[in-house]
């Protein structure tokens, strides 16, 4: 849930979900690692901890849906956007799946060779 200055901060748009996620647990979903920075006008005498986790409000059926998917079959969640609806700040999830062993492979070898002919032009320069 979020607090007033929270809230403030929010639509100062001093919220990131860069390295964020979202975890599913004792049957309530939160999001962990969105870093949303409190106004220095909030409080002098309470400083808050700007990457606490915060509570997901979700219908038991969504929760029901995504416990199947992350649980059966493999998924995480992620955070894709937070914006506002009707004065309320919502937070857009989205189900993902990780890469295979081969896949990382396969973009390591690909990333080392852009890496390498990088090198090649500007020795040749």
């Amino acid at each position: 849930m979020l607090e007033g200055w929270e809230v403030k901060s929010l639509r100062a748009g001093r919220g990131q979900l860069n390295e964020s996620y979202v975890l599913l647990k004792d049957s309530e979903a939160w999001l962990f690692g969105c870093h949303i920075t409190p106004l220095k006008t909030a409080s002098t005498h309470i400083n808050p901890d700007p990457t606490r986790s915060r509570k997901l409000l979700l219908h038991q059926k969504e929760l029901n849906k995504l416990y199947g998917a992350v649980d059966r079959k493999g998924y995480t969640l992620i955070p894709l956007q937070m914006y506002w609806k009707r004065g309320r700040a919502k937070l857009e999830i989205a189900l993902a799946k990780g890469k295979k062993e081969f896949d990382k492979r396969a973009s390591e070898k690909d990333a080392s060779w852009q890496r390498e002919k990088q090198r090649i032009m500007k020795s040749k320069k």
